[in-house]
């Protein structure tokens, strides 16, 4: 039976895609330490499920940590982030869906951000965006305002103190247009910027009053013909990013980017699609695209989907040049194992080294490549997919202390186990125990062994775990952890 790209996001947004491709001779292979008596999950956080990532490094790769949200089905997801191992640094568990986690900065000091809410059929939500501290405790929680509910497609911060969201209200179409009804039950798409600190919607733009609906290249389907409860979803705004005196905006369904007039909402030129204003060169056009950026030096990059249908590809990650004068586009570079597939979500990040990250989206996997193509890092095994995929430099200090749990081996030893979620410059764990919790003295050091660190001990009525910088420099202190009787 073929499937259709847009069959495959009603029924959810799980699904497969080909495995990456490109073995490579003398590759090692980590999965991150085996694990001593938690089994598949973590002593020190029950019901936590090791993410069970397959790493293959190919080269040097740059600078920082790995941000991800690997799908649990179709309504769950967690926040992570990993080192180069695929070993976690920080989880959050949630039984929403979680989107977009990534490093910004808000009020000139760097955040940990995402998406988190409800996954609605036909492949968008209702939540909030979060703002984490380096602590990980909550700064703001931001909505989107004038009686929408914010999508998990974007979160993204800017320089004045604001978020741009988007949402997608279902409202009233004439459908004719496209072979639907004359008053069509339609998705709209909303960019709104909110203000964080006070929640005022300083701008809200709907795609619908700009954008013709003859421009889509969705067909209407049985389960999306614009009846109720079936809306037809036309454009699909995904990405949208502060440029300058516009936004520049994806509409995936539309196969087309958009320069919005920040003041009065007109469209100055689209690149893509039916209506395009541009040309293309060599190997530029791109089709079901994600993740539009424009970056300093004038160039646009973004997830070149390129499927329809399952099984086809290969998507790639692409950097363009845009000739806005000229109207012509221009294929600067492009980012793909030439056989991998992302039929939908996926992005790509240009990092400060030359370094490009793809996250393949739909297809668990993420890949980093040197600036000339060449594949360093490669990531499978990442849940169901994640919408996004991230490399940034962050320091976390939790503001809770370490996680202690002590379990007996025999008459004379016990297991000891330690982790603190979120902390990023942990190097040793020091163990104190003693009968006497003021009077504790230093039973084992041992060096940091993954997201959890566990150790043998002669048995002893209290325990303390002391994290450690690389200096030895203690700090935090787990609370006291009852051992057991000598």
């Amino acid at each position: 039976m073929k499937v259709t790209r847009r069959g495959f996001l009603v029924s959810g947004l799980v699904g497969g895609g080909a495995l990456l491709s490109g073995a490579a001779s003398g590759r090692r292979v980590f999965g991150g330490p085996e694990p001593e008596d938690g089994g598949d999950g973590y002593v020190t956080m029950p019901g936590v499920r090791r993410p069970g990532l397959t790493v293959r490094r190919f080269g040097a790769t740059a600078a920082g940590l790995l941000l991800l949200a690997p799908f649990r089905g179709t309504d769950a997801a967690d926040a992570l982030i990993v080192d180069d191992d695929g070993e976690p640094v920080w989880i959050y568990r949630s039984d929403r869906l979680v989107t977009d986690v990534r490093v910004q900065t808000y009020e000139g000091e760097p955040v940990l951000t995402y998406w988190e809410g409800a996954r609605k059929t036909g492949g968008y939500g209702e939540g909030v965006g979060v703002v984490l501290g380096r602590d990980y405790t909550r700064v703001a929680e931001v909505r989107a305002g004038d009686g929408v509910s914010g999508d998990l497609h974007e979160f993204a911060l800017t320089e004045r103190g604001t978020a741009l969201i988007i949402a997608y209200p279902e409202v009233t179409a004439d459908m004719r247009p496209v072979g639907g009804p004359r008053r069509g039950r339609v998705l709209d798409g909303r960019v709104q910027e909110i203000d964080i600190e006070t929640g005022e919607v300083l701008l809200d733009w709907s795609a619908l009053e700009h954008v013709d609906i003859a421009e889509t290249r969705t067909p209407v389907t049985k389960g999306a013909d614009g009846s109720k409860g079936k809306p037809f979803d036309p454009v699909h705004v995904n990405s949208v990013q502060d440029d300058g005196d516009t936004l520049l905006v994806s509409a995936r369904n539309t196969c087309a980017l958009y320069s919005v007039d920040r003041r009065t909402g007109a469209v100055r030129w689209r690149l893509g699609g039916k209506r395009s204003d541009f040309t293309f060169g060599a190997h530029a056009e791109f089709a079901w695209q994600h993740d539009a950026r424009r970056r300093p030096d004038g160039t646009v990059t973004l997830f070149d989907n390129h499927i329809e249908d399952v099984g086809e590809g290969p998507s790639r990650g692409v950097i363009l040049e845009i000739d806005e004068a000229g109207r012509h586009v221009s294929l600067v570079r492009e980012f793909s194992d030439g056989a991998t597939f992302g039929q939908y979500m996926g992005n790509l990040q240009v990092l400060p080294d030359g370094n490009a990250l793809v996250g393949w989206g739909s297809t668990p996997a993420i890949t980093e490549f040197r600036a000339d193509g060449t594949p360093v890092l490669e990531i499978t095994g990442i849940g169901d997919g994640s919408y996004r995929a991230y490399r940034a430099a962050w320091a976390g200090r939790p503001s809770a202390r370490p996680d202690v749990v002590v379990n007996p081996v025999n008459s004379h030893w016990m297991r000891v186990h330690v982790s603190w979620n979120g902390a990023t410059d942990v190097a040793a764990w020091r163990f104190l125990t003693g009968a006497v919790p003021s009077r504790l003295a230093v039973a084992k050091t041992v060096r940091r062994n993954g997201f959890e660190t566990a150790v043998t001990l002669p048995k002893a009525p209290h325990v303390v775990a002391e994290a450690q910088t690389a200096d030895g420099t203690p700090i935090g202190r787990s609370a006291f952890a009852k051992g057991s009787i000598v």
